[in-house]
């Protein structure tokens, strides 16, 4: 007997239909759309009183789908009788029921849409999705605060994490490794909020950055022999400016027999080599214990034996163990952080360090941190939604007080065409980085044209 058929033998004892609202047929729109909710409503809590949930478990989603349907379609039908709907309302409501069982309920298809990078959940009525980097009010919502809870609900308990009155704030992530950070009241006034930032199944190499005109080659060569000549680096950037992004195409050039550890709030990070461990924090138990933050890992990490340390994003007292690592040994390392440029991401970074609570003088600890980073690379998200390395500079030392700079690539803007998009172009500064006699001995040296001031046109779109 199929699943379908023992899911209609339960339907006899499963709750009745409640009774359907009368309807004019001069009804308003919005009456219309809440008489939809009310059906689908009563047809999702029917379908739940006959399904048996360890059936489903053993089927691969599309048998699931496939299953639910063939009852759904029944459901239906026995709705129709006493509340019509036309044919491009059923077919959507079958869709949105079989995504409200096995998925993410409204959301489920922006979170299948390739062309999909954020969503953004405003309350139960309002969902956003950003496309190309431009945001768009999609037609999306949910049925009320409950419903946008239950499928918050669903994604955090996942991956072992919770919200709750006690704990309004929650980050957590998808299977696919999208990035969720959801809000709930007392916290957030208007209903509970949620963020999901999507990664690609695919993600984006170094190539595609150059097809999109985010960097140029000489760039792309550059930041190459950065990696593999083991310099620390830093990347900088915005929300959305692409930084996790650029720290996934950096990794590629991380050869394939050195040992990597990732540090995470959120696992997101897709690197491609096989020697990697990766870690992520926990947060506190329900009792307000058992908290394990990035300090502890970053720390625990140093005796794991690492050839790689990667933070994905430094945010406040790790920054120390960090920067302790890249000046013991730990050499070639990687991690974000958010600056709206490399001078502002040096004082960021003296602030994380001060938030250890050891008693540094302001000199010292700059001297801590100019002699750990060796790299910072800028990446920005213009107005047009483009994102773009726009600076590339080396860390040269101290200079009485202050830590002293020098870009050796930037992206020139030379102005905004009528539609809104971009102009500009990537230049080298004619500086041969200091870093470049160590890039020789590493067997990745560079012509001494590469530096020379020239315009390089981007192409494209990221």
């Amino acid at each position: 007997m199929s699943i379908a058929a023992r899911l209609n033998r339960n339907a006899a004892k499963a709750r009745p239909a409640a009774p359907a609202r009368g309807r004019d047929a001069k009804d308003a729109p919005g009456d219309r759309t809440d008489h939809y909710f009310e059906i689908k409503t009563r047809i999702h809590d029917r379908l739940i009183d006959m399904i048996d949930l360890s059936l489903l478990d053993t089927l691969s989603e599309t048998e699931m789908r496939a299953e639910i349907a063939k009852v759904t379609e029944g459901l239906l039908w026995e709705e129709f009788r006493s509340a019509p709907l036309n044919l491009a309302e059923r077919k959507r409501m079958l869709t949105e029921i079989q995504d409200e069982v096995i998925g993410l309920g409204p959301l489920e298809p922006y979170v299948k849409d390739p062309t999909v990078n954020d969503i953004l959940v405003n309350g139960y009525k309002q969902v956003y999705v950003e496309r190309r980097g431009k945001l768009e009010l999609t037609p999306a919502r949910f049925r009320d605060d409950d419903h946008l809870r239950k499928i918050i609900d669903r994604i955090v308990s996942l991956v072992g994490r919770r919200i709750d009155e006690s704990q309004p704030l929650c980050d957590a992530r998808l299977l696919d490794g999208s990035r969720v950070n959801a809000v709930i009241p007392p916290l957030a006034i208007d209903g509970p909020s949620l963020s999901i930032r999507k990664f690609s199944r695919d993600p984006l190499e170094v190539a595609d950055l150059i097809g999109f005109g985010a960097m140029t080659p000489p760039m792309a060569d550059l930041l190459d022999g950065i990696v593999r000549s083991r310099l620390n680096v830093l990347i900088s950037g915005g929300t959305g400016s692409g930084k996790t992004t650029l720290l996934n195409c950096l990794s590629r050039f991380i050869p394939e027999d050195e040992r990597i550890v990732t540090i995470e709030d959120a696992a997101e990070l897709q690197l491609k080599q096989d020697h990697v461990v990766r870690l992520e924090t926990r947060p506190a138990n329900i009792e307000g214990k058992g908290e394990i933050d990035q300090r502890e890992l970053v720390k625990n990490c140093l005796r794991m034996r690492p050839d790689r340390i990667i933070v994905g994003e430094v945010r406040a007292a790790e920054a120390l163990d960090m920067l302790q690592a890249m000046n013991t040994g730990h050499d070639g390392s990687l991690t974000t952080i958010h600056a709206n440029s490399p001078r502002d991401a040096m004082m960021r970074l003296e602030t994380m360090v001060s938030m250890a609570g050891l008693n540094l003088s302001p000199l010292s600890m700059k001297r801590y941190i100019s002699s750990a980073v060796d790299v910072v690379i800028q990446a920005t998200r213009l107005v047009d939604g483009a994102r773009k390395v726009i600076s590339i500079q080396e860390v040269t030392g101290m200079e009485g007080e202050m830590i002293t700079m020098q870009e050796i690539f930037a992206y020139e803007q030379t102005g905004v065409t009528r539609d809104g998009k971009v102009e500009g172009y990537h230049t080298a500064r004619g500086i041969r980085p200091k870093f470049a006699a160590k890039m020789e001995r590493m067997g990745r040296p560079f012509p001494a044209e590469m530096f020379v001031p020239a315009r390089q046109a981007g192409r494209g779109r990221q």
